[in-house]
């Protein structure tokens, strides 16, 4: 598959709220590596210059009520390409348009990315390691490994669950369940700023006391509100 062609098949959704600090710098990157994929960013209600910063550099701009899930789901439904690619605003792929063409040439039903943190601490790499492990092993992905799948197949699916965390989790649980998951080698760098403005070991625990509640049962809305006070 021609890396021209690759490109018309892939529709970029970012949903953003407040990004304006970096998301003119991660479209442009993002245009400048995939020229000719469609990018439709979905903005959350920014009291930020997000919109009128994004709103040149994509080929959609979208306003829905705040939540990751809708904010994805719009995305995904006026996406107009074969594929799908779920990308958050402080994340950059780091798979070369050619080699993202040879994968999409298997004609895979859904996937995800390696993921790698910005942060340079010898830490970092040893959480990567565990969260690569754990996602090829579970063949379950966070949001910050770019999932994407066929549109088709996010049509079948109706998308993600209308939940305000875990909806990731949730989606590619249901998503194992139909086919197996192709896994991109080249990461996607992720920013690591929460590790370091929470410090490593409370986010790390936060993490995994969150998703160990969720997988015993409990709400993702109680756990929202729980962790964020809300």
């Amino acid at each position: 598959m021609p890396e021209a062609a690759l490109c018309q098949q892939v529709s970029f959704v970012v949903p953003v709220l407040n990004e304006a600090a970096g998301i003119g710098a991660m479209l442009r990157d993002l245009r400048a590596r995939y020229a000719g994929s469609e990018i439709i960013v979905v903005d959350g209600g920014s009291v930020d210059q997000t919109v009128a910063r994004a709103m040149p550099l994509c080929d959609q701009l979208l306003t829905t009520e705040a939540g990751r899930a809708r904010q994805m789901n719009l995305g995904g439904r006026v996406a107009s390409n074969s594929y799908v690619f779920f990308l958050h605003a402080d994340s950059s792929p780091g798979v070369a348009a050619e080699h993202l063409a040879a994968c999409l040439a298997r004609q895979p039903q859904w996937g995800f990315c390696r993921v790698r943190l910005s942060g340079s601490l010898a830490v970092f790499r040893v959480i990567e390691r565990f969260m690569n492990w754990r996602s090829r092993l579970s063949r379950v992905a966070t949001g910050d490994q770019m999932l994407f799948l066929r549109k088709s197949l996010f049509q079948q699916t109706q998308g993600f669950e209308l939940i305000p965390l875990m909806e990731d989790v949730a989606y590619c649980k249901r998503l194992r369940r139909l086919a197996p998951p192709l896994v991109i080698e080249e990461p996607v760098t992720t920013s690591s700023r929460r590790w370091e403005e929470q410090g490593v070991a409370r986010t790390v625990l936060r993490m995994w006391v969150l998703r160990f509640a969720y997988f015993c049962g409990v709400s993702p809305h109680y756990l929202w509100r729980h962790y964020y006070g809300r």
